[in-house]
């Protein structure tokens, strides 16, 4: 994983982690890896690894066990709410991007139902 410079490495934490939670790398009740496994994967301080699952854990999306590890939470009404929470962050930032180029809701929509279907079609779709 790269990361980017100006944003903190523990709120880019929370961001994968939660993408692999709604895509379902990290399934609904399974064990998320240790701190010091995740950390030594990324490449990165096992604190700032402790600090992205701690807010994770504020937000109802993992619980810790004391002798067991950390889990996703079973609730998936709680995973559908963070799925649309991410989409909707993305979709705030294509609005944004599209606006600032001077497109139309017309051309945007257009646009995505194009990419949509490219996506949905091509031999890569599910990737």
């Amino acid at each position: 994983m790269e990361f980017d410079t100006s944003t903190p490495i523990w709120g880019q934490l929370v961001a994968e982690f939660s993408r692999r939670i709604v895509t379902g790398t990290w399934p609904a009740g399974g064990r998320i890896p240790g701190v010091r496994d995740l950390a030594g994967d990324l490449g990165v301080n096992p604190n700032t690894v402790q600090r992205a699952l701690s807010e994770l854990e504020r937000r109802d999306v993992c619980r810790s066990e004391r002798t067991a590890g950390r889990f996703v939470t079973s609730d998936t009404a709680r995973v559908d709410a963070l799925r649309a929470e991410l989409a909707q962050e993305v979709a705030d930032d294509f609005v944004r991007r599209a606006h600032g180029l001077g497109m139309t809701p017309a051309q945007a929509q257009r646009l995505i139902e194009e990419r949509w279907n490219d996506h949905h079609t091509s031999p890569a779709a599910g990737e």
